[in-house]
């Protein structure tokens, strides 16, 4: 891997020698090669004295040419061979200039098979009318989009002319400056975006198809397919309130509008944070709101990943665990007095996923460390609820243990103030607590800190936090109440057992089962008459009512588990599903069926997530 990168161990771009500050887009949307064609204009910023060529990150794009944009000559460059993973590197010597600053121009085109674009027939989506293309660049997919410096190290603006059918609404991660008819073609839009504020270059997504919006508030539309977006404005109404709460806890939004765009149920992800225009999954849309948690999540990220980022993919966890966090206080501070209870309750769920990726990834597995080593390791393929609850983990036991929320909250706003607009690492974020907290340190608070296990050592942490359990409680003891009960006690539960849960303590108590041995076929056959599981809508409940039957090796749950895994592709449900069918012997063959039937129909990460877990990679 000597051909990747020094700074950082997933992309070959030289950016500590010449480094991107803006990019500037032109290009076509064409439906029927599924490709984007034009070219990008690249502003450069020589650092070093004598440096003389660019090196930039590219996966299956065509290069038809590289020039100066101010002189128009031509520059010779070369494609690396290529590298699983990671593409090939593009290198473009420089113009011969004393100028610490130049611009490029690269002509080219994506491949159908551009990992970072999904393109849909019309009949994929819910209206049926118009065809629909959607980018997810995170993590290192952006290179097979736009030639760049595909690392979360660089941050750069960038701007944008699009040009695509006018039956089509294009959205990207940027504010819309206008649109108007192509000179070119009267059946052709072209529309203008500017994203003003520095951002790694995952972060730049693009969106076109048969799309609407609606007000959420003064700074927030929802846009969807026509057929969802009465239903998507009822379900994120409380968008604007979910960012005001994180500006009093992180300081000013500074990206200008927040919108949200619900994406075609392929959508891997329950969401992904670009900036202005978070896309969200429609497994959020339960009807009654109790899925916006992702919602708060994706607003956190304006701040936490987006605003201060991680340096490389190592240091993952600084996006994800603090977002977590911040996330878990916005919910809590959403329902009032008893958001603190809330809140911990959450964070003990999140606990509890974490022991369970632990046990799934294996208690020695180096993908359970916070701090990951990527060097020559795809980052889809270490992503997991690791660097999300682990790193949520450790901050929560370190507000505990520094004294509280009214400490530590000051400290997250300071810190995020102090590296806005910066890529940092694990290693900056540490020193920065040790100085803000120079007390306490002096004190020797943080020497009760195992460091090393938090940050490198496999498995669980050294540490387990304590947490409020008082909504925990029922449903641990309902849960008890099943495990406990013989079959001829069975009469004795009815649906007031859960009529005042919360939908997350219903999450849970299902979630408790899969710590167990299986449940009876009768326990399971009483418990969904009685609960009305197989009616529900709220996508998260579903999804650990179906493992629940799974793992009870009830067949009657395999259609609707088939069904659940190919209506929607959220990696979420869809990963641990596949595994659970599969390693039951008798869904197994069903499962790589379905699989394979429908996966021209998944988005490429699911595919090739899904094809490992079933044995077929």
């Amino acid at each position: 891997m000597s051909a990747l990168s020094a700074t950082d161990p997933t992309s070959f771009s030289n950016p500590d020698k010449v480094v991107v500050t803006h990019i500037d887009l032109d290009l076509e949307v064409d439906f029927e090669r599924h490709v984007l064609a034009g070219e990008v204009n690249l502003s450069l910023n020589k650092l070093v004295d004598g440096v003389d060529t660019v090196i930039l990150d590219t996966r299956d794009v065509t290069v038809h040419s590289v020039t100066d944009k101010q002189t128009g000559q031509q520059l010779n460059f070369s494609l690396g061979e290529k590298l699983e993973a990671f593409g090939s590197k593009l290198e473009v010597k420089l113009p011969t200039s004393a100028d610490k600053k130049c611009d490029i121009t690269i002509k080219y085109e994506t491949s159908p098979e551009c990992s970072a674009l999904q393109w849909l027939r019309p009949e994929q989506t819910a209206g049926g009318r118009q065809p629909y293309l959607f980018s997810q660049c995170q993590a290192i997919h952006c290179r097979s989009m736009v030639p760049c410096q595909d690392t979360p190290y660089v941050k750069c603006t960038y701007t944008a002319k699009i040009t695509a059918p006018k039956v089509i609404t294009i959205l990207m991660s940027a504010l819309l400056e206008g649109s108007k008819p192509s000179a070119s073609d009267p059946g052709k839009t072209v529309y203008s975006f500017r994203q003003k504020t520095p951002m790694p270059s995952y972060l730049i997504a693009i969106v076109g198809g048969d799309i609407v919006s609606k007000d959420l508030g003064p700074r927030s539309k929802v846009w969807s397919e026509p057929e969802l977006v009465e239903q998507s404005a009822f379900e994120f109404a409380e968008t604007e309130q979910m960012l005001q709460t994180a500006e009093k806890l992180l300081g000013p939004y500074v990206w200008g509008h927040y919108d949200l765009l619900v994406l075609p149920p392929s959508f891997p992800y329950g969401g992904m944070e670009n900036p202005c225009l978070t896309f969200v999954t429609p497994t959020l849309l339960a009807g009654d709101r109790s899925l916006a948690d992702v919602v708060a999540h994706e607003i956190s990220h304006s701040w936490t990943g987006n605003l201060v980022t991680n340096k490389t993919w190592d240091d993952f966890w600084l996006n994800e665990g603090n977002t977590m966090f911040v996330e878990r206080k916005i919910a809590g501070r959403l329902v009032g007095d008893s958001g603190e209870q809330l809140r911990q309750f959450k964070a003990l769920c999140g606990w509890h996923t974490l022991i369970e990726t632990v046990d799934d990834l294996g208690k020695e597995h180096p993908y359970t460390k916070l701090v990951q080593d990527t060097k020559g390791v795809d980052p889809d393929d270490s992503f997991s609820s690791i660097p999300y609850e682990k790193g949520h983990a450790l901050l929560f036991y370190l507000e505990q243990l520094l004294g509280g929320p009214d400490v530590f909250e000051p400290f997250m706003k300071t810190y995020i103030d102090k590296f806005k607009y910066k890529s940092i690492t694990t290693a900056d974020w540490k020193e920065f607590l040790f100085t803000y907290f120079h007390e306490q340190a002096a004190a020797g608070v943080f020497d009760k800190v195992d460091w090393d296990g938090w940050l490198y050592g496999v498995g669980m942490p050294p540490v387990k936090p304590t947490y409020d359990m008082t909504l925990a409680e029922s449903c641990e003891t309902l849960a008890k109440r099943w495990l406990d009960s013989s079959e001829e006690q069975l009469s004795g539960f009815t649906y007031s057992d859960v009529e005042q849960f919360l939908p997350v303590q219903t999450e849970q108590f299902l979630a408790a089962f899969l710590n167990y041995s299986p449940l009876s076929h009768a326990k399971i056959i009483k418990m969904r008459d009685t609960y009305k599981f197989d009616e529900v809508k709220n996508s998260e409940i579903k999804f650990r009512w179906l493992r629940v039957c799974i793992k009870a090796q009830y067949e009657p749950a395999i259609k609707p588990a088939l069904q659940f895994v190919t209506e929607q592709g959220r990696m979420k449900f869809v990963k641990p599903i596949y595994r659970d069918l599969y390693n039951w012997e008798t869904s197994r063959d069903q499962a790589i069926s379905t699989f394979q039937t429908n996966r021209n129909q998944m988005h490429n990460t699911t595919v090739q997530t899904v094809a490992k877990v079933l044995q077929l990679a």
